[in-house]
């Protein structure tokens, strides 16, 4: 019995053998030309919390493609958008680590690496896009992005997003009054904590990706965000009003490890710098205008009740919470409130 199971085994193992070499006959396997260089390439995450649809979402695809195009294929951006990765309140201690290469955290996130970033969550502080585009581009958003060399980061770019709005099940919220009572989701953020005390609002600070059901479960009754964000995560299905107010600014600084920076090629940071120069030239012309055709869909494709700030009520928004910017005049720095200040009434 043993010796015709040990020769069945022999058997199977011949028939194995020779259905390999049918298979795979004596010549050699054909190169794959397509893997030349596959394994030379250098392979980078970015991993951002909003849709791909969004400003920031098309932004980073843009980045993408173009350091691909520049590179040849040897330089690969893998994206994951969604928060796939890591929540927007994991992700800057996920680049420290060195387990993505790439974030775009909101600016308001940042207080955490330096209170300077709070004074682009001032209340009012860009009265148009024209007004963000300068202080972001200038110097403003340059000592922003320099601060974060103590902590080991490199700033690559300011991407904005656009102006906050307001939405609710309780309104519709015309004047500060409004909002006294209501409950808010809001990003991590000392000043804009004080801009809903100050209204004399609840607030919770959660992450982005956390609002949806914050809403849907009516743990709080409404939140602020760009109409981009709004209508990509559909949180007017969740709201009856929304509030045109303006009444602050949300954009993303892309930044990477320094570290990681420091490793590469000359060529390697060329091709990166020169990719993040077009894609934040793009996506400045592109965020704004993308949240106004965005609210014309809202507007025709949506029950919920929308109201735009007339200057006399902005005004009033205004008188109640400019005192913030005297209140965080010492955190932020005091020359920088103050050239924040100069800019705003520039465009006012």
């Amino acid at each position: 019995m043993k010796s015709y199971i040990l020769l069945a085994g022999m058997v199977l193992l011949l028939a194995a053998f020779l259905g390999y070499r049918s298979f795979f006959p004596g010549e050699e396997i054909p190169y794959d030309d397509d893997q030349e260089g596959l394994k030379d390439q250098i392979v980078f995450k970015f991993s951002h919390v909003v849709a791909e649809n969004t400003p920031k979402g098309l932004a980073a695809q843009r980045f993408a493609d173009l350091v691909a195009e520049k590179s040849d294929g040897h330089i690969k951006i893998e994206v994951f958008p969604n928060g796939s990765l890591y929540s927007d309140i994991e992700e800057i201690n996920a680049l420290k680590e060195g387990q993505v290469h790439f974030i775009a955290p909101s600016t308001s996130k940042l207080g955490m690496l330096s209170p300077k970033w709070a004074v682009l969550d001032l209340p009012f502080a860009f009265p148009s896009r024209e007004a963000a585009l300068e202080g972001l581009n200038g110097d403003i958003g340059k000592q922003l992005l320099d601060s974060l060399k103590g902590d080991g980061i490199k700033g690559l770019a300011h991407w904005p997003n656009g102006f906050k709005q307001i939405t609710t099940n309780n309104g519709p919220i015309q004047k500060p009054e409004d909002v006294k009572g209501q409950s808010f989701r809001i990003m991590q953020s000392d000043v804009i904590s004080a801009q809903f005390s100050r209204l004399k609002a609840k607030t919770i600070q959660d992450s982005f990706n956390s609002t949806y059901k914050l809403l849907e479960d009516g743990e709080v009754d409404g939140e602020e965000n760009t109409v981009s964000n709004i209508y990509s995560k559909k949180f007017y299905n969740l709201q009856k009003h929304m509030t045109i107010s303006n009444h602050g600014y949300l954009g993303y600084a892309v930044m990477m490890s320094g570290k990681v920076w420091n490793e590469q090629s000359e060529e390697t940071k060329k091709i990166l710098l020169e990719a993040m120069e077009e894609t934040t030239e793009w996506n400045s012309r592109m965020a704004f205008e993308m949240n106004e055709e965005l609210l014309e869909k809202i507007r025709q494709n949506s029950s919920i009740q929308i109201h735009e700030l007339t200057p006399e009520e902005k005004r009033e928004w205004q008188d109640v919470l400019d005192p913030i910017y005297e209140d965080f005049s010492q955190d932020i720095g005091k020359n920088l409130v103050e050239e924040m200040k100069e800019l705003r009434g520039k465009y006012e």
